[in-house]
């Protein structure tokens, strides 16, 4: 990094910056001395580690990552924390018409790649299990901890890195979720199943704190008529981009290399994001509190940030405050619903097809075109919610959701006819893919600055819970059928969808002072 870089970098972490490298410099240094032995292994013909004690260089290694994290993330916080409010003037966005420009692209670029980082994980997960099983010799059952320890971590972490943007900002969330993310890698070098499992907890901490601090933040640097779109084309784009990030270097390089090289593509990648995070601006409202007005005309110069007037609350106030409890309620509930039936119905949908005596290519290649089907939905999706509405985008969404779940609830005669079964799972499939991508951008257009981040992580927590309860429920040999399934889930959504015609609030082109007075 050149020094005008980094000395640009140095003025947005503080006074204390040069902690900050310096724990970031034992990080690296931690997980390149993990490599001794990978390479080793790879030379050996078999890249396996079972078995194999952990050398001087690895435990020096850990030592070093150890001691940089909590260096490099008290280098990265600021030294004083000040509470929100309006004292300061802190109703700053920028105007209707402001023009994109070359700082908002490489806000979305950099924050698209967080995003990716965040999808990468559990999707690699997928790819890791066979060869991890193989080498560990161990059952199904007990290769199913992994998935389940990994995703109650991107569960947990979706609370933890919401309340600290709250508490600390939104670029420090993402720097300290990076450095994290970063010491992670060295799972891929753990020589016994226990340390993978404590490792990939961490790993999934980390990186499911990037979900609802990126949406928080583009939220309030985006001017308001552009918000709605780049909010769901930049997250339907790093969830994709997650999945063929996982899939296309498990293509690339687990032949060669094993699976163990999966996770060491974390490190690269969270050094990339650092690289790149000069790019990424705070929530000005948290500049104006701290008093930080140099980094506010910056902000003012490239992003049209300017103050605004404050919007007086309206005088049915206490009644849209009901009103958006239950908007909470909805958002929540929506969540969960969504995440049974991605990581539950539809992942158990192969063998279900298997056991009503489709073929295993067919069963496969249903679900292979929710690939192909994903990225027209969420373009289709980003249209209708910036030009048409926000809410009722995400409503359609939750609606096309339940007729995927009412069709699978048909009778058994029915559904065995080929061309039926194959347009409910589509419906299933375009109605999932359109409703997390709209449903997370919503919610961060729906609540102040001050609880912002955690209610955007609250719901982004429970988007991932039903990956925890599904791989729990595969432990206990709980595997519901499709109808089973849906008709589990038809209540919830039908409640969810209910409640968002109802509390939910018009936010498309609408100044987020507007929405939160």
């Amino acid at each position: 990094m050149s020094a005008t870089a980094q000395s640009g970098f140095n003025s947005i972490l503080g006074e204390r910056a040069a902690f900050f490298w310096l724990g970031c410099g034992a990080i690296s240094a931690g997980i390149l001395l993990h490599l001794p032995m990978l390479v080793h292994a790879h030379h050996m013909g078999d890249n396996r580690l079972v078995g194999m004690p952990m050398d001087p260089w690895m435990y020096l290694g850990m030592a070093l990552i150890a001691l940089g994290v909590p260096l490099s993330c008290w280098g990265a916080l600021p030294k004083h924390r000040t509470p929100h409010g309006d004292a300061a003037g802190t109703s700053y966005e920028a105007h209707n018409s402001t023009p994109l420009t070359r700082w908002h692209a490489g806000v979305l670029v950099v924050l698209t790649l967080g995003l990716v980082i965040d999808v990468m994980k559990p999707a690699t997960l997928g790819f890791v299990l066979p060869g991890m099983s193989r080498e560990y010799e161990i059952s199904q059952s007990k290769a199913a901890l992994l998935p389940l320890i990994a995703l109650t971590g991107t569960t947990i972490g979706s609370f933890v890195w919401g309340l600290l943007a709250d508490v600390y900002g939104r670029r420090v969330s993402i720097l300290l979720s990076t450095i994290l993310f970063a010491s992670t890698a060295i799972c891929g070098a753990m020589p016994s199943f226990f340390w993978n499992l404590v490792m990939c907890f961490l790993m999934g901490l980390s990186a499911g704190g990037m979900l609802p601090v990126v949406y928080t933040l583009l939220a309030e640097v985006m001017p308001p008529r552009h918000r709605s779109w780049v909010l769901v084309l930049v997250g339907g784009t790093g969830l994709i981009g997650g999945y063929l990030a996982a899939s296309a270097a498990a293509h690339a390089f687990e032949p060669d290399y094993g699976w163990r090289v999966l996770w060491l593509q974390g490190f690269p990648s969270a050094l990339l994001l650092l690289a790149l995070a000069r790019l990424i601006p705070e929530s000005p409202r948290f500049l104006a509190e701290q008093g930080r007005t140099s980094e506010l005309a910056r902000m003012r110069e490239r992003f049209g940030i300017v103050p605004r007037p404050k919007v007086v609350a309206p005088q049915d106030a206490a009644t849209a405050h009901q009103r958006h409890n239950g908007l909470t309620a909805a958002l929540t509930i929506a969540a969960l619903s969504w995440s049974f039936v991605n990581f539950g119905l539809l992942l158990w949908l192969p063998s279900d097809l298997q056991q009503r005596g489709y073929s295993s290519e067919l069963a496969s290649g249903i679900l292979a075109s929710s690939a192909l089907l994903a990225l027209p939905t969420v373009a289709l999706a980003a249209w209708l919610y910036s030009r048409w509405s926000s809410k009722w985008t995400l409503v359609g969404t939750v609606v096309l959701t339940l007729i995927g779940l009412v069709g699978a609830l048909l009778p058994a005669s029915l559904l065995s006819w080929p061309p039926l079964l194959v347009a409910v799972i589509a419906i299933l499939i375009v109605g999932t893919n359109g409703m997390i991508a709209v449903l997370l951008p919503y919610t961060a257009e729906n609540y102040p600055l001050g609880v912002r981040g955690r209610a955007t992580g609250l719901v982004a927590g429970s988007s991932k819970f039903g990956g925890v309860a599904v791989q729990g429920f595969a432990l206990v040999g709980l595997i519901p059928t499709l109808g089973g399934a849906a008709l589990a889930l038809l209540v919830p959504m039908t409640v969810s969808t209910g409640l968002i015609a109802w509390a939910g609030r018009e936010t498309r082109g609408r100044s987020l002072r507007e929405l939160e007075a």
